[in-house]
């Protein structure tokens, strides 16, 4: 079974309950439901579900939380052996506040959190060393943001000598403004990752709010990356991979959008997990689309399981054993 090794952070979600405030309270008051929330944590649960081997890396406290988070990804088959435990540490938390017209607020409390020190950690080279004994290595720029430039580099470091072993590096976008307040230093830690990656997932909003005004063309062109899955509004994918280059278009909605959340989350699951089982890159966003089309159409990151597509079967590809 082909192995993915997932690196990012998952904070504690509050999320307004339907009905929304009560009299008195103002538009925060009232109750919230609890959940849990993390870009590459939605990618790795659905890697699971999709029969991949994957552990997902990031650092944790010892609190009743992250007790729940790992039970919760332990249920869903996705790998915590890679997971650091902190004494006296909590994670992260974000609120989502939503008006009466459905526009989003977030509010974010994960300056001190766990996830944030894991690459200036005793148990860091350990963790990084084991990249190594993955088909793929994920993560995205949300996850790039919460490390400092020595902590990135670090991890550049240890990617490029996993690459060196065979293992392939996915870089998943994902730009949020709030992490990266220097636009110039995003715009270099992109760079790096670009020059790195072996696949590269991204989107016209993510690119162009670090290069405003440039066309298409432009963005892709400032990704010297082998293979690259470009996704527009539409939804299309523009695909460029050695050899050629492709449009896919998603197959037409038949349900109504009720949550958007963890569309590109999704995508890039499905997608790897394609290409990890042997599918070309064209069939392989054809299986990012479905998937993404299937999910916004439930509230929430994770839909049920049963909502999940059948699975498709590809021609096996070689995979390495994940055992250090």
């Amino acid at each position: 079974m082909a192995s993915v090794a997932c690196i990012g952070e998952c904070m504690v979600e509050l999320r307004q309950a339907q009905g929304g405030a009560s009299a008195g309270q103002g538009q925060g008051g009232g109750l919230y439901s609890r959940g849990f929330g993390g870009d590459t944590l939605n990618t790795a649960v659905y890697l699971a579900r999709l029969d991949v081997k994957v552990d997902y890396l990031t650092a944790l406290g010892d609190d009743a939380l992250s007790d729940e988070m790992v039970a919760a990804w332990n249920a869903e088959g996705v790998g915590t052996r890679r997971v650091v435990r902190l004494a006296g540490k909590l994670p992260g938390l974000y609120m989502i506040l939503t008006d009466a017209e459905g526009e989003r607020q977030f509010f974010h409390w994960r300056d001190s959190a766990a996830a944030r020190q894991l690459m200036s950690l005793p148990e860091t080279d350990e963790l990084l060393n084991s990249l190594m004994s993955y088909d793929v290595v994920y993560l995205s720029a949300i996850t790039l943001s919460i490390y400092d430039a020595a902590g990135r580099e670090r991890l550049f470091g240890a990617i490029k000598r996993a690459r060196l072993l065979g293992t392939r590096f996915v870089f998943d976008t994902n730009f949020r403004a709030r992490g990266w307040p220097d636009r110039d230093i995003a715009r270099e830690v992109f760079a790096t990752a670009f020059a790195a990656a072996d696949i590269v997932l991204t989107s016209t909003e993510d690119l162009l709010a670090l290069h405003p005004g440039e066309s298409h063309d432009q963005l892709m062109a400032r990704i010297p990356t082998p293979e690259l899955v470009f996704r527009l509004p539409e939804p299309v994918s523009l695909l460029r991979y050695p050899g050629g280059a492709s449009e896919v278009r998603a197959e037409p909605m038949t349900k109504p959008v009720i949550d958007t959340t963890a569309a590109g989350d999704s995508f890039a699951a499905a997608y790897i997990a394609a290409r990890l089982a042997g599918a070309e890159p064209v069939e392989a966003a054809l299986s990012g689309h479905r998937l993404a089309s299937l999910v916004i159409c439930y509230p929430g990151a994770i839909i049920p399981g049963y909502a999940m597509p059948p699975k498709k079967r590809h021609r096996p590809a070689a995979s390495r054993q994940a055992n250090n």
